[in-house]
């Protein structure tokens, strides 16, 4: 318990290697993604039942599916976890590289599952979206470069990071899934930003993610649909954003009870986009905050350690995937409350979906590995070995 408040031991030489990292890894964030993982099984007992009816499955059919998914998702971040930095970064690359030509290769052999945009690749017994596990990869891959960037006649690791994330940005349009472009790109400022970029620089390309915007408004019926329903002054109640924000006011403080909320038989992605709505409607406004507090908690405690840490790659790859996996949460729960347009992204480990659970099980897997306390010198005896070095 003592060192669950005042922080993990650093590892001490001849240790095994589960007490070394059971001794250095976040145990915080492990118990609060445990906690959601919990929280989204609870919800799918509500909401799965009646997708399963339409199909004419068995009633927790999906309910099984996620406790399946999510089991491999939880053991795939134990075991990212255990990795070192170049480990991750290695692996990382490969991940990559096997995202990217499966997203080059979808307009070709992807599938829209009737949702008009080519996001899928089916395998018959299981669908797999690539951009769910192209997000932790291409973060550690831009701060890889960012990093080497750094170094004394190192490579030009800015213009190279922004290069392989506007390319993934350009296959993302591709589908179109301008919600994961966004997210990608947001990523990736944010980690620009903390690698030290200026902010006028980082305002002009923001200001030229504005114009893309207006651009896919103008040229994209798909996306001009979701803003145009975003920007109405008044929803449609039988639109998916008018059964979200009728089962939120309807849920109050403390929910209307176990089972008796309805917005499940209303939409027909409330077991993934719009799981928050469930949550308010049948728990209330009490889950729906603890819920984002394990979140706060999440990225609260992964930033403070990455404050510590004096490897550049570590701290910007980490600081990009905290970005990432933070700015995802807040858009599901965003759209489920009309702050942002709809944008087809699952809440992190609560939302059914066998891609977002295992590629989130990878993302905090890498946040877990990047953020484990590791023996450090002060940073004045650091600086002091390194003008000895040069002299």
């Amino acid at each position: 318990m003592t060192e669950m408040v005042h922080g993990t031991l650093p590892a001490q030489a001849g240790e095994a290697v589960l007490s070394r990292w059971w001794r250095t890894v976040d145990r915080w964030t492990i118990s609060c993604v445990l906690v959601l993982f919990g929280a989204g099984l609870l919800l799918a007992l509500a909401s799965s039942p009646p997708l399963a009816a339409r199909n004419n499955l068995a009633p927790f059919f999906y309910f099984e599916r996620q406790v399946v998914f999510g089991l491999v998702a939880l053991a795939i971040m134990f075991l990212v976890s255990m990795m070192s930095p170049a480990a991750i970064r290695r692996w990382a690359v490969v991940g990559f590289v096997g995202a990217f030509l499966t997203l080059m290769a979808l307009p070709v052999i992807g599938t829209d599952f009737g949702k008009g945009a080519v996001r899928w690749l089916s395998l018959g017994f299981v669908s797999v979206q690539p951009s769910e596990f192209m997000k932790p990869c291409l973060a550690v891959l831009a701060a890889w470069f960012l990093a080497a960037g750094q170094e004394i006649n190192g490579p030009p690791g800015k213009s190279l990071s922004l290069g392989v994330t506007l390319a993934v940005v350009f296959l993302l349009v591709l589908q179109p899934d301008f919600g994961q472009a966004a997210l990608v790109l947001f990523g990736w400022g944010v980690m620009y930003f903390a690698a030290g970029a200026p902010i006028v620089l980082i305002l002009t390309l923001a200001g030229l993610a504005i114009a893309g915007g207006v651009g896919a408004y103008n040229h994209s019926e798909h996306f001009a649909r979701r803003i145009d329903g975003f920007l109405a002054a008044e929803v449609d109640a039988r639109s998916q954003l008018g059964f979200a924000a009728s089962a939120i006011q309807e849920g109050g403080l403390f929910g209307m009870g176990v089972g008796e909320g309805q917005v499940k038989w209303q939409l027909p992605d409330a077991h993934t986009d719009f799981i928050i709505a469930v949550a308010a409607e049948e728990y209330g406004f009490l889950l729906v905050a603890f819920i984002v507090m394990l979140y706060a908690v999440i990225c609260l405690r992964a930033l403070s350690r990455l404050t510590r840490e004096r490897d550049p790659f570590t701290r910007i790859a980490g600081t990009g995937l905290v970005a990432v996996f933070s700015a995802q949460a807040m858009i599901n729960m965003g759209v489920a409350v009309r702050l942002l347009p709809a944008k087809g992204m699952t809440l992190p480990f609560v939302s059914y979906g066998g891609s977002s659970l295992v590629a989130m099980g990878i993302m905090v897997g890498m946040l877990l590995a990047l953020t484990r306390t590791r023996p450090q010198g002060e940073i004045g005896e650091i600086l002091a070995q390194g003008a000895a070095r040069r002299g």
